[in-house]
Parts: structure tokens; sequence; C-alpha cells
């Protein structure tokens, strides 16, 4: 009989073990060579960043979450797909000053759910100029159009105070 020399198992990296990343998306976002759209949904607010891939490590070019989105447009809500569609008009017109004209869409581990806050995202980006491949389904756009009454002029108040910065 001979000597163990070792686990007979390979153990998973770190950030794969605790969800947080998945290494195969990752890399096809890093060989198209285009920056992400990077959408964070958390328990509290909706974070949007753009980021290009450098060897050094990842550049974030812009970022916005709902603390920014308070003091640039005086939006109140934090989580829902009206921040997510307003905070992704506010970075994607903050990318597109940066020089970015087309991106691809990483979700990280969340579930990509038709009509979800992640894709309300992808159609603030897309209304800022930005160009990415998407499917027309997916994004909420009933949702985007009909604003409940109450929310409807503080929405369009700040949607305009975006869409008026250069």
């Amino acid at each position: 009989m001979t000597r163990a020399k070792g686990p007979s198992f390979n153990v998973a990296f770190r950030r794969r073990r605790e969800k947080k990343t998945d290494y195969s998306k990752r890399l096809a976002f890093v060989k198209s060579g285009l920056p992400r759209l990077v959408v964070r949904k958390t328990n509290r607010q909706v974070i949007v960043q753009f980021f290009e891939f450098r060897p050094t490590g990842d550049v974030c070019i812009a970022s916005v979450d709902a603390a920014r989105l308070k003091k640039i447009a005086g939006w109140e809500m934090k989580c829902n797909s009206w921040s997510a569609y307003l905070a992704a008009l506010l970075a994607g017109k903050e990318a597109s000053k940066k020089g970015v004209k087309k991106f691809v869409l990483d979700i990280g581990m969340q579930t990509p759910t038709k009509g979800s806050v992640v894709f309300a995202a992808l159609k603030g980006a897309i209304d800022a100029g930005l160009e990415t491949n998407f499917d027309e389904s997916v994004i909420p756009s009933k949702k985007l159009e009909e604003v409940p009454a109450k929310y409807k002029s503080a929405f369009e108040e700040a949607k305009g105070k975006i869409s008026k910065l250069n």
C-alpha cells in the first residue's frame, strides 16, 4: 500500500466558493475587450459601475449609487427599477464623457430574470447613448413607463436633471 500524498480533490477559488465570481463569465467579458456595466443590487440600494479591464486590475470609469443619486438628482428611493434606471442613466452619461461607446452587461451571480432591476439599469445605460447587444423583451419598459402617480413627478424631475448634465 502506498502512502497518501495529499487530498484527492481541488479546492475552488475563494471568490467562487463564496459565490461572488463566475470566472468563466469573467473571462468571456475580459476577452470581449469592452468595458463592463456592473450592476449590483443590495438590500438597501442599487450600485451601477462601469469597469475596464487592465492587467494590473480593473479600473472604475464611472460609479453611481443611491447616495450620489440623491445628491445630484434628488431621488430618494434606493432599491427599485426606477432607481436602477436613473443610476445607470447617470453612470452612462459619465462613462460616455470618458470615451465609452459600447459595453457588456455584467450581472455577476444574479439570476437574469425578465423585467428585473438589472435590466432596468441596462435600459438606463442605453438611454444615455451607449450601445450593447441585448434582447428587447428582457427590459421592464412597461414598468419604467408606468411610474405610480405619487412618484411620477419626482422621477421625471430626476430624469430631467440627469439628462441636462453634460
